[in-house]
C-alpha cells in the first residue's frame, strides 16, 4: 500500500483526531498522549495565543526538551498563524540569548524554565500552558499558517557568529514530507512507529514528527535525561516498540556499544534513517551485521533545504566497494547539481559545490539580509542555495558527498579533505574514533596536521607510551593512507567535543589548536 500525499499538515493532524482520536500519537516513557488530546490542546491553545492579541504572523520562541507539551504547543502556534522558533532547554545560555535577539519574538512559551528575565518579549509559562489545556476551548480554524508562510524557524548550529536562523514555509515543509512519505528509499509504512530522540531545535527532528503526523503514527520521545545516561538508554531503548530510528550516526554508535543493541532483541525495528552528518562505511556495516534485514537509509542535506534532499537505501554491495557511502538520490521536486567555481555545472564523475534548486528551499534567514545574499540565489529561474559541501554526481544520478568546503584544506600542494583524514583514521584497528584538524601559521598557510583520537578500550594499557601508540596506529594504517595525509601529531582524548546537534565539533577543536 502506498501512502498518498498531503496537502495540508494541519488538516492531515484533524483527519486522525477524526478517525483515529483513541491512537497514541505521543508516547514518553510510557506516559501516553492520543490524538484526540492532541486536538483538544492545540485548539484550546491557540484559542488562548489568538487572544494574546499577537502580530499576525509574529514568530514564536517555544523553549524546552521532548515534552508532549513541545509537540502541542508547535501545532497550537501553526494553527493560530504563526511561526514556532523551538529552542532545546539543555542550549548554552549565550546561545539562546543570541536567539532571542536575533528573532525578535512576540512570545516566548515557556515549557522548561526560561532562562533569561531580561527580554522584550512576554513569557507564557508551563503552568499557563497546562491551564489552556484544561480549559478545552473551542478553535476555528480561520488563519492557520500555510503556503509561503514561515511553518518554523531552526537556528543553525554555529559554533562561530551569530546564529542563523532558517526560515521554513509550510509549502517547504510539503515539499519534505510527502517525498519522505512517497520515496521508495525510504519505504515509510504507514502508521510509523518512531523513535523521538533529536531535539526540536535540530532540523533532524522534522524527519521523525513530519511523516508520523503525516501518516497517523507515534512518536517515542527519548528525554535529553535518558541520552545522557547510558544504562538508562540501553534499557529504555529495549522496551520501546519503535519500528524507525531515526538519529545522527553518531547516536547509532552510541546505541551499538550494549550488545544487546540487535534484532533479536528488537525483532521489530526495520528502519533506520539517518542524517545531519556523514554515515560512515563502519558504522552502516555494524548496523548490517546487527540487524540484517533492515533497511539503512542515508540522507543528506541542509537545513535550508528543509531537513534533506536526497536518499538511497545501503545495499551490501555498496558496504563492499565504496570508501564513502553515496549520499542518495535527489529529491523529484529539487533538481540538485554540483558546479564550478565559476558557477558552470560541471559534468558527471567531476566535484564541484553541491547546490540546490526548488520548492523546498527556504526563503532565507530571519532578520538577516546580508547573510541570505550570501547563501541563497537563483539558478535556472528556481530559488537555490549554495550548501557549500564539495560532491560528485554518478551518470546513475547517485550524489557522492567530497566533504565540506571550509574543511577543504591545501597543504604541502595537496588539496586534502579533512573529512577523508578522519575517515581513514577510523580504519585503524587501534582507534575508536578520530577526526584530523589544521594548525595554521601566522601566515594563515596549514602548518601541520594533527589527530584528535579516541582509542578503543584496552589499546592504552597495551602500550607503555603515547608515541609507541602513535608509531602502532601510523605502521596500522601505512597501507590505507596516502602518506602525506598522515597527521603528525596525535593527541589522545577520552571524549571528544559535541556541537548542541550531536555532531563532533570541528570548528570548535580548530580554533583550540589554532590558539596557541
Amino acid at each position: 500500500m502506498s501512502n498518498k500525499v498531503i496537502h495540508d499538515m494541519i488538516e492531515a493532524i484533524e483527519h486522525f483526531a477524526q478517525v483515529q482520536p483513541d491512537f497514541p500519537v505521543y508516547d514518553i516513557l510510557g506516559q501516553v498522549h492520543t490524538y484526540g488530546d492532541l486536538k483538544k490542546d492545540s485548539d484550546s491553545l491557540a484559542a488562548q495565543i489568538d487572544s494574546l492579541g499577537l502580530p499576525d504572523k509574529s514568530p514564536v520562541v517555544v523553549f524546552g526538551g521532548q515534552e508532549y507539551e513541545m509537540l502541542a504547543t508547535f501545532v497550537a502556534l501553526t494553527k493560530s498563524g504563526h511561526a514556532y522558533i523551538p529552542i532545546d532547554s539543555h542550549s548554552a545560555l549565550e546561545r539562546v540569548a543570541a536567539i532571542v535577539e536575533v528573532a525578535e519574538p512576540s512570545l516566548i512559551i515557556a515549557i522548561n524554565d526560561f532562562p533569561l528575565a531580561d527580554v522584550a518579549a512576554p513569557i507564557f509559562s508551563a503552568e499557563q500552558v497546562q491551564t489552556a489545556f484544561r480549559e478545552g476551548a473551542y478553535y476555528e480554524l480561520s488563519h492557520p499558517v500555510q503556503g509561503d508562510d514561515n511553518y518554523y524557524i531552526i537556528f543553525t548550529s554555529g559554533t562561530t557568529g551569530k546564529p542563523k536562523g532558517v526560515q521554513i514555509s509550510h509549502n517547504n515543509l510539503l515539499s519534505f514530507t510527502n517525498w519522505m512519505i512517497t520515496d521508495k528509499e525510504f519505504a515509510t509504512p504507514a502508521r510509523p512507529q518512531m523513535l523521538a530522540q533529536p531535539p526540536y531545535s535540530f532540523d533532524l527532528s522534522v524527519m521523525y514528527w513530519a511523516p508520523t503526523l503525516a501518516l497517523g503514527g507515534t512518536l517515542f520521545a527519548l528525554p535529553s535525561a535518558v541520552t545522557q545516561d547510558f544504562k538508562q538508554l540501553f534499557e529504555t531503548i529495549l522496551s520501546l516498540p519503535i519500528a524507525i530510528w531515526t538519529s545522527t550516526p553518531s547516536f547509532a554508535d552510541m546505541a551499538l556499544l550494549s550488545d544487546d543493541f540487535n534484532s533479536q532483541k528488537l525483532p521489530q525495528l526495520t528502519h533506520f534513517y539517518f542524517d545531519g552528518e556523514e554515515l560512515t562505511v563502519k558504522t552502516a556495516q555494524k548496523l548490517r551485521d546487527r540487524f540484517p534485514q533492515a533497511r539503512i537509509i542515508n540522507a543528506y542535506g541542509p537545513t535550508e533545504a528543509t531537513v534533506a534532499l536526497s536518499a538511497v537505501a545501503v545495499t551490501d554491495e555498496m558496504l563492499q566497494n565504496c570508501k564513502r557511502l553515496p549520499i542518495g538520490y535527489t529529491k523529484a521536486d529539487s533538481p540538485t547539481f554540483v558546479i564550478d567555481e565559476e558557477g558552470r555545472k560541471v559534468p558527471n564523475g567531476q566535484q564541484g559545490e553541491i547546490i540546490v534548486c526548488g520548492p523546498a528551499v527556504s526563503k532565507g534567514y530571519l532578520n538577516n539580509p546580508e547573510k541570505t545574499a550570501e547563501a541563497f540565489f537563483e539558478f535556472e529561474g528556481l530559488p537555490a542555495y549554495h550548501t557549500g559541501d564539495v560532491g560528485s554526481m554518478t551518470d546513475e544520478g547517485l550524489l557522492l558527498y567530497g566533504g565540506r568546503m571550509d574543511f577543504q584544506i591545501k597543504f604541502n600542494g595537496f588539496r586534502i579533505e579533512l573529512e577523508d583524514v578522519s575517515q581513514n583514521l577510523n580504519k585503524s584497528k587501534y582507534i575508536d574514533s578520530a577526526v584530523a584538524v589544521p594548525r595554521y601559521n601566522k601566515d594563515h598557510k596549514v602548518q601541520n596536521l594533527l589527530a584528535y583520537v579516541i582509542l578503543k578500550d584496552g589499546v592504552a594499557e597495551q602500550f607503555e607510551r603515547e608515541i609507541d601508540i602513535t608509531k602502532a596506529i601510523k605502521e596500522d594504517l601505512q597501507d590505507i593512507m596516502m602518506s602525506y595525509m598522515m597527521p603528525s601529531k596525535f593527541l589522545y582524548r577520552e571524549t571528544l567535543p559535541l556541537t548542541p546537534n550531536g555532531k563532533i565539533d570541528i570548528k570548535g577543536l580548530i580554533s583550540e589548536v589554532n590558539k596557541r
